[in-house]
Order: structure tokens, then sequence, then C-alpha cells
């Protein structure tokens, strides 16, 4: 996090989001085919996998970035693309962006898969949903670093 001189002072800001981790999310009409074009078309390496066998979701390396390809969108009505933000404490953030005037489509939550997530809206309307991820999650851990499955 970078800290750069407040407005109109000396001193120093230090309360903007510290972003640990970023994707973007795609949620298409077309789960399957999108898989197909971002693997085997366009080659992106695989990150992770996740979900049921049946309906994956699949983050993808996107340069130093990350593609998350999962879920699905009702059509071009829908908007497929949001951003997908870690920070270190949501609830913070919520407070923070609250005071802010920013538009909040859903406070903080802890989720069924063990993340708390908190959803916004920027000013043209991209949903951006700011996740904490608890020490001990899954998504915190290196698989190479378990024992082989046998």
């Amino acid at each position: 996090m970078a800290s750069v001189p407040a407005s109109g002072g000396t001193g120093w800001q230090d309360d903007d989001v510290e972003v640990l981790s970023s994707r973007i999310l795609l949620r298409p009409a077309d789960l399957g085919r999108s898989h197909h074009f971002y693997r085997d078309v366009l080659g992106l390496a695989i990150y992770r996998e996740f979900g049921l066998p049946s309906d994956p979701g699949v983050v993808f390396f996107l340069g130093p970035g990350l593609l998350e390809v999962s879920g699905h969108s009702a059509g071009a009505a829908e908007n497929p693309v949001m951003i997908w933000l870690q920070v270190r404490n949501v609830n913070a953030e919520h407070e923070r962006l609250a005071e802010a005037g920013v538009r909040i489509l859903r406070e903080p939550v802890v989720e069924p898969w063990g993340l708390t997530e908190m959803w916004i809206e920027d000013p043209d309307g991209v949903r951006i949903v700011l996740v904490e991820v608890p020490a001990d999650h899954p998504i915190r851990r290196d698989p190479r670093s378990s024992p082989p499955v046998t």
C-alpha cells in the first residue's frame, strides 16, 4: 500500500484499501464454451479449479492477474464481468466505503465456501466483490506442499 500526501496538507494518508489479491470475474452464458475458449483456444494456464465437477469454476493465470470463469449469466442483459478484490478486513472496508457514499449492493456475509464477501458497484455499474479470506481457508494453502494422495 502506498502512502500519498494528504490533500491540502503535509501529512500522509494511509486509509486507502490494501488489495492483497485481485481477479476479473466472468459469468458466461455458456460455462463449458467459455472454459474451452480460455483453456483450449486462448491457451491460458489453470491456476485452480473449484466447485462441483459437473459445473466447475476455473481460475486462469492472466499475466500477473487472474481470470475466474464460473457461474452463469442470464445473457447479454446482465453484466457478466466483475472485479474481485481480496482485502485484509472486509468489515473495515464496508465501514469506510459506506462513509464515502459508495453504493453497497450487499453487506459483508460469510459464504458457505468460507469467504466473507461484500458487493459494491462503481459509478458505471460494474460490480466489485471485496473478499476476506480467513487464515485457515484452503485458498491460502499451497497444494504442492501437501503430501501426495495414494
